[in-house]
């Protein structure tokens, strides 16, 4: 179907002015100057983990901006384009323009996403854990599956992402993993993927080769932030210290540096392995404890105001299904969002996924607070 070019380019000129009115240029550009300045500041490193933070969120912004900008200049630029096109007469040119208008329409599309991350703490890192539930060694294998999945998704995104701590089965895969997500936004983006995921395929541990189905449960937390006042008395936590183990029970450190936390008034319990040292894990699990408890936090708040509207909880537990055999479809079960490029999905292509899933809780929550 031929593409209007006047109607798409207003139509995406109007989309990218409400992104530049939303996300506020002017105020992004005084902050990287701000962020700037800090970073050249020759005391910098005298304070790491503040030092971490400024060159972290200069670094994030600075890619924001240029991604805003460039759509802006490539916009323009193709206004110039299509009116040369027509001028004279050149198809290989309209041709070129019309690739280019249905790559920015794409590219608009997926940064007007942003827009609807407006929630308290959808600025945040991301904190995520997976864990094999039912299905045996298939489920454990197939946390091993989402792990992967999610880390692939944050490559291709070239965010980075550090694994705190993965928990092996027995036979294969993970019991569970724990990884944060480190950059502006990936809590909002990332917690419409909490939930369950439910695998249909045929079992590599069979040897009659019959079809399983085995599930994993996502949980994403928002990282937790200074002002948040997650303060725990040393008193409310048993620290205890051990060998880290690798695949199979393993041992791949000669040191007794993996440290687990266990927050007595809750019985939430926390481990982190994969760092060096036992002050580095120790570290690790207290920001992931900190998560757990700001999410308690959260969630008894949300339940009090819930009662007082007389609200339940609209998500449902069970919130995706990939199935590879007898067919190969990946399928959202709330937005109804589906592929059977499962290979894809499964390599870390999911923002076809993760985009209808923002999309959906806005709706859900225009639904259920209409002013």
């Amino acid at each position: 179907m031929a593409v209007d070019f006047e109607t798409e380019h207003a139509r995406l000129d109007t989309s990218l002015r409400s992104i530049e009115a939303v996300t506020d240029v002017d105020t992004l550009r005084a902050e990287v100057v701000e962020l700037e300045k800090k970073a050249s500041a020759p005391d910098l490193w005298n304070d790491p983990e503040n030092a971490q933070a400024v060159t972290s969120r200069l670094s994030y912004l600075q890619q924001d901006l240029r991604r805003i900008e460039d759509l802006r200049n490539r916009l323009d630029d193709i206004a110039v384009m299509h009116e040369l096109s027509v001028d004279e007469d050149d198809q290989a040119v309209k041709n070129e323009v019309v690739r280019d208008l249905a790559k920015l329409h794409r590219e608009i599309e997926a940064l007007e996403i942003r827009t609807l991350l407006g929630g308290g703490y959808d600025v945040r890192q991301a904190l995520v854990t997976i864990r094999s539930e039912a299905g045996g060694v298939d489920a454990a294998d197939w946390a091993q599956m989402l792990l992967r999945m999610y880390l692939r998704w944050a490559e291709r995104h070239e965010y980075p992402s550090e694994v705190y701590d993965i928990s092996y089965a027995e036979e294969a895969g993970i019991k569970s993993a724990t990884f944060a997500v480190q950059v502006p936004y990936a809590y909002g983006t990332l917690s419409v993927e909490q939930g369950t995921h439910r695998l249909v395929r045929i079992s590599p541990f069979d040897n009659q080769g019959r079809r399983q189905t085995s599930f994993a449960g996502v949980e994403v937390l928002p990282v937790v932030e200074q002002d948040d006042h997650v303060e725990i008395p040393d008193n409310d936590i048993r620290v205890d210290v051990f060998r880290s183990s690798g695949p199979g029970g393993q041992s791949v450190n000669t040191t007794d540096s993996a440290v687990r936390l266990t927050h007595l008034p809750t019985g939430i319990v926390v481990s982190c392995q994969n760092e060096k040292s036992q002050i580095q894990n120790r570290a690790a699990a207290m920001r992931v404890l900190q998560a757990r408890l700001l999410e308690v936090r959260r969630r008894e708040q949300k339940a009090e105001m819930d009662a007082l509207k007389g609200e339940g909880n609209s998500w449902g537990n069970q919130m995706r299904s990939y199935v590879l055999h007898p067919y190969q479809m990946v399928k959202d079960l709330r937005t109804e969002t589906e592929t059977g490029n499962t290979t894809a999905v499964l390599d870390g292509e999911i923002d076809e996924f993760i985009e209808a899933g923002i999309r959906w809780r806005r709706g859900q929550d225009t639904v259920t607070d209409p002013s």
